[in-house]
């Protein structure tokens, strides 16, 4: 197995990059400098068209989306314990999740961030408002999760939904509906970060400490 990662401190391909940490995998890790535009470079958009982060070149061939990448190393790295067992009762409850994280809160953040830059600048007050609730209802879904199953997502294990989670947690940090402003999510925040993966993350991506 051959991986290649290309990457950008913090973005949406954090997620990936900790998660092949995580996995001990031998993989190349390219930085993408979005800020010089290298996203927009010819020979970036042939792997990925859509001139975002991450992609993942596996075995040769570029693949992008951030939970389509996680699905697809948890699978090919069953050993690791990271989803649930097919056979699982929590099979489906993880793939509801992960779905759930894909399709309602990485909108809402991407919603909230861009929101000038991909809409009419003067509807965007109103587009982050709505935004933010969509958020919030995320997070106490989150508290709620945790209270009924212990220290992860998905009960006493931890795994690829919880990478997930406090990667968008931490993008939450500037906004008004910071995870971190919640006692038990910032506790399970904590709880997290003090991983090994999660450090080693951090020191190669230059992340500055989270939660303050």
């Amino acid at each position: 197995m051959e991986y290649k990662l290309f990457y950008a401190p913090g973005t949406a391909s954090m997620a990936v990059h900790w998660m092949l940490i995580e996995l001990g995998v031998p993989f190349e890790a390219i930085l993408v400098d979005i800020e010089r535009g290298d996203q927009r470079n010819p020979n970036y958009l042939k792997l990925n068209p859509t001139g975002r982060v991450p992609t993942l070149v596996v075995d040769g061939m570029p693949y992008g989306e951030t939970v389509a990448l996680m699905m697809l190393l948890a699978e090919r790295h069953a050993e690791s314990g990271l989803v649930p067992e097919p056979a699982s009762l929590k099979r489906a409850e993880w793939l509801q999740l992960a779905i759930y994280i894909a399709n309602t809160l990485m909108p809402a953040m991407r919603d909230w961030l861009y929101a000038a830059k991909d809409g009419d600048p003067e509807g965007a007050s109103a587009v982050k408002a709505l935004a933010e609730k969509r958020i919030s209802s995320v997070w106490d879904d989150f508290e709620a999760r945790l209270l009924k199953n212990g220290d992860y997502l998905l009960g006493d294990d931890f795994g690829m939904v919880d990478m997930l989670a406090i990667m968008l947690m931490r993008w939450s940090r500037n906004m008004p509906c910071s995870a971190i402003d919640r006692p038990g999510l910032r506790d399970y925040v904590e709880r997290i970060i003090r991983r090994p993966s999660f450090i080693e993350l951090s020191t190669r991506e230059g992340l500055s400490g989270w939660p303050a």
